[in-house]
């Protein structure tokens, strides 16, 4: 699996959440070998035992539940064992999302845009009043599932502190998840200790992309809001509302995305298992590209 990235022209991978348990030694070695680097893992990597598809949110840190929470604690903790026994510094994490049991707000918002397709969500003021509703609702019952994530992430700031890791908070693309986009300014702030920050904010292009689509947010004011406390980047493209797209297939606007790029930031290519290796090697150049435009 590495060597194949290496022949794409990868130094650096992240490890994602995909990553089964039996990879380890096999990962282990071509690192040991010097065969890539390891940029950035997502939690949960490795995958718990029996777990053989991604699953990122087999856990919430949101969760109410005292036996998922427990799992959830207990397998990130493993998790940021591994990204720094190969070697990585930061970690990608879900914050979890907001559950409905019976009235989910986000079914009207979807309703609406798929009844009428040719609106500009920012701008069609009988949508704006439905997605003023539906976040009101959202706003009214996150206190308790929002109050779990934060102290979820404080059991582990320790942990993740004392192995030199940090939590890459990712923007999400679906209504529900945490955090809402307009509060990661805040939320980073407030888990300032000492000087000392265990987690910053990860920036996916393809789910910001999204969430400007459905009139949530504003790509390039979520990244200005967030870009001080940016670790890194999955970069991939959105097309036909299908995202993990090639880089330049879509309609993302990367000459803005990459205008916030820094040096220390980490850039990870995020594409779809059924992107082609003539894409991966086009949209890695595209992006190389953007990087030499920026910095020379």
């Amino acid at each position: 699996m590495l060597v194949e990235a290496r022949e794409l022209g990868f130094e650096y991978v992240e490890l994602s959440h995909g990553t089964r348990i039996v990879l380890v030694e096999g990962i282990l070695r071509a690192v040991e070998e010097g065969v890539v680097k390891v940029s950035s893992t997502h939690n949960f990597c490795p995958l718990p035992m029996g777990i053989n598809h991604a699953a990122p949110n087999l856990f919430e840190p949101s969760s109410r539940q005292t036996q998922e929470h427990d799992q959830w604690l207990r397998h990130t903790k493993r998790s940021i064992d591994f990204t720094a026994q190969i070697g990585a510094q930061a970690m990608v994490t879900h914050l979890g999302s907001v559950h409905f049991f019976w009235a989910n707000p986000v079914r009207k918002v979807q309703r609406y845009l798929s009844q009428h397709e040719d609106i500009d969500p920012a701008q069609d003021p009988d949508f704006r009043k439905v997605l003023a509703k539906a976040c009101l609702k959202l706003r009214q019952r996150m206190p308790a599932y929002w109050e779990k994530v934060q102290d979820s992430l404080e059991e582990v700031r320790v942990h993740a502190l004392e192995n030199g890791v940090q939590l890459g908070c990712e923007n999400r693309e679906k209504f529900q998840e945490l955090p809402i986009d307009v509060d990661f300014p805040s939320f980073l702030a407030g888990l300032d200790k000492d000087g000392r920050n265990h987690c910053g904010y990860w920036h996916d292009t393809g789910h910001a992309a999204l969430k400007e689509g459905m009139g949530l947010i504003n790509h390039r004011e979520q990244l200005e809001q967030n870009v001080d406390r940016l670790l890194g980047w999955h970069l991939h493209d959105v097309a036909d509302g299908d995202d993990h797209q090639p880089i330049g297939s879509g309609e993302i606007d990367f000459e803005m995305v990459s205008s916030f790029w820094r040096p220390e930031h980490r850039l990870t290519l995020e594409l779809s298992p059924r992107t082609r290796s003539k894409q991966v090697r086009e949209s890695r150049e595209r992006v190389l590209a953007l990087i030499e435009k920026r910095f020379g």
